[in-house]
């Protein structure tokens, strides 16, 4: 592992403003003076007598050094972590400046609020809303008017004190894209694409495609001004369409640095561990889900959206389809990831289950002489032990997951409120309406989406110039920048590729069948591998909120790099408390560059 980079528990780590890679090293195995000398009385302790037949044992109430050792290092443990963690520095977090450009607040994030009747936010509600994010006093936000009975999600719940990793305010992203600005107008262009081509088979967005609408997509793409997507020889692609990045915070380039990460290019757009039946001990859940019709649209009737922005309970419902299939569209992936769902528990009973046996629908996918697990696992080694709950087993990862998820949306909820406050695409269309139904000249839109074939095309299908929602109640009531579905994808692939041996090659991968989407075909192409499948497990449960409306793609991409960087301390904090010989974590960052904590 020494050419691995390392992250280590020292006081003198850099700060997580997203570097390509942190060299560190550690003053021991498990970390920090104190906690050796901890470990070395754990490994020795003092006087131990000669252990008689349990029978002869006398009785005592005094503790063992044995006991004090582990009393002393669990309390030096916890004191080295929250020390380390406590000298990474606050960091930088720059804005758009929209908040302050737009005295109506139209760049700014006010869905349910009271709007006027061109869906302007009431000023005295605003302030309300901006002097509870000043103080983050629970009591002011409960002073917030109200537009109707949907409430804002969780916004005092960011600021809970998480005990593993470190504080979100120590984790720097780079600004959302401005309302006017080239980059936003292109992803409005992206998004409305999405709108348009939600019931398109996926098994089309490939380059030798001959369908028309996703090579007017592709055509159009690539004439913007600014647009940030994944390319392929410098141009987007079918292949390359609607793919994900992740976007890193760079103190160099104000818009970040955007990278592809490893696997997001290759085969189908779907990951692995979304089309295969999970084994459950002595059941199994299936791969397949319930989908809803294309005629599940919403928002593109003025009074609907406007109604959906005072917070009023949507009055339509979703229709589903009656025969479930596999994820076959943009619409199947929006409606997988509408509530949440156990994506990362699934691919962990994937990864821990051994494969074979007659029934696939109770193997993993690894052969059973395999070992599945990272090859620097302690327990690899070990000739008289193995894993289990308490380290390294299947429930200490599961533990370490739900840990991970919590973290992880309390750090994308604090920029959201505390710092960013970014429009919505959904009330992005309301500004596009205006435009163009009622002659509003004042909303700056930048013209690469005034004037592109997506609005026009989208104006013709639906009627208005609204961004269609598959969402009855469209996006839940909290800024668009980060994408908090994203984090939570970014920090449960990031521990799983810790954990997991990621090179390993996926045998016989597979995708849905276009003809009939109940069945699946054998994928033939590249090969792909764990932590390929793994970064496409994390961008699907976030950029599928793209194919639903509700998020732009830099929501979901600077939230790759957050949820990764709350993985990140987890491990560090974590690395440190085990007592087991290990040479620590590895895995390949969505950057390409391969830490060791």
């Amino acid at each position: 592992m020494a050419d691995h980079p390392t992250i280590s528990t020292e006081s003198d780590l850099a700060s997580p403003a997203l570097p390509t890679t942190a060299v560190v090293t550690r003053r021991s195995l498990l970390g920090g003076a104190g906690i050796a000398v901890g470990a070395a009385v754990l490994a020795s302790p003092p006087s131990m007598p000669g252990i008689a037949p349990a029978a002869a044992q006398p009785v005592s109430a005094d503790s063992r050094p044995l006991d004090a050792a582990f009393k002393r290092r669990a309390f030096e443990v916890r004191e080295v972590c929250a020390s380390n963690n406590e000298k990474i520095p606050i960091a930088s977090h720059p804005t758009n400046g929209d908040e302050a450009r737009y005295i109506n607040k139209i760049g700014s994030d006010s869905r349910g609020l009271p709007h006027d009747k061109r869906g302007e936010v009431e000023q005295a509600a605003w302030q309300a809303l901006y002097t509870a994010c000043q103080s983050g006093d629970p009591a002011d936000f409960e002073k917030i008017p109200l537009g109707g009975t949907r409430k804002l999600v969780n916004p005092v719940g960011t600021q809970a004190v998480s005990l593993s990793g470190i504080n979100p305010t120590q984790i720097g992203i780079p600004p959302a894209p401005a309302l006017a600005s080239a980059e936003r107008g292109g992803e409005a262009v992206e998004v409305y694409w999405q709108s348009l081509l939600r019931d398109v088979p996926l098994t089309e967005l490939r380059d030798d495609t001959s369908n028309r609408d996703v090579l007017a997509a592709t055509e159009e793409l690539n004439k913007l001004a600014d647009f940030r997507g994944p390319k392929s020889g410098g141009r987007v692609t079918p292949g390359t369409l609607f793919r994900a990045n992740a976007l890193y915070f760079d103190p160099t380039d104000p818009k970040g640095r955007s990278v592809t990460p490893p696997g997001i290019l290759d085969g189908p757009l779907i990951s692995q561990f979304l089309l295969r039946d999970v084994p459950y001990a002595s059941q199994w859940i299936s791969a397949q889900i319930r989908t809803v019709l294309p005629t599940s649209e919403f928002l593109t009737d003025y009074e609907e959206w406007l109604a959906i922005q005072n917070g009023v309970a949507a009055k339509r419902r979703l229709q589903f389809d009656a025969t479930p299939r596999y994820i076959t569209t943009g619409r199947d992936l929006a409606e997988y990831v509408r509530t949440p769902p156990a994506f990362a528990w699934a691919a962990t009973l994937l990864l821990a289950t051994p494969g074979g046996g007659t029934d696939q629908r109770y193997s993993g996918i690894y052969p059973p002489t395999e070992p599945a697990s990272y090859p620097s696992n302690p327990y690899r080694k070990s000739k008289t032990q193995g894993p289990g709950a308490a380290t390294f087993g299947f429930p200490y990862v599961q533990a370490l997951l739900a840990t991970g998820i919590s973290n992880s949306v309390r750090a994308s909820y604090w920029q959201k409120y505390f710092v960013h406050r970014a429009v919505r695409p959904e009330a992005y269309g309301g500004l596009a309406h205006h435009r163009f139904a009622n002659g509003v000249s004042d909303y700056p839109l930048h013209d690469n989406f005034l004037k592109s074939e997506a609005l026009d095309r989208s104006k013709a299908k639906y009627g208005t110039y609204l961004l269609s929602q598959t969402y009855p109640d469209a996006a839940p009531f909290h800024s668009t920048y980060p994408g908090g579905a994203t984090s939570v994808g970014a920090v449960a692939a990031t521990l799983l590729k810790a954990f997991f041996d990621e090179s390993r090659v996926i045998a016989n991968p597979v995708q849905p069948d276009p003809a009939d989407p109940t069945k699946l075909v054998p994928y033939n192409g590249p090969p792909l591998t764990v932590g390929g499948e793994l970064n496409k497990l994390a961008v699907n449960f976030g950029f599928g909120r793209n194919w639903a409306g509700i998020h732009w793609r830099s929501d979901a991409s600077a939230s790759m790099a957050l949820g990764e960087e709350v993985a990140i301390g987890m491990l560090r904090d974590e690395r440190t408390t085990l007592r087991e010989p290990f040479d620590g974590f590895s895995f390949t960052r969505f950057d390409g560059s391969r830490v060791t904590i």
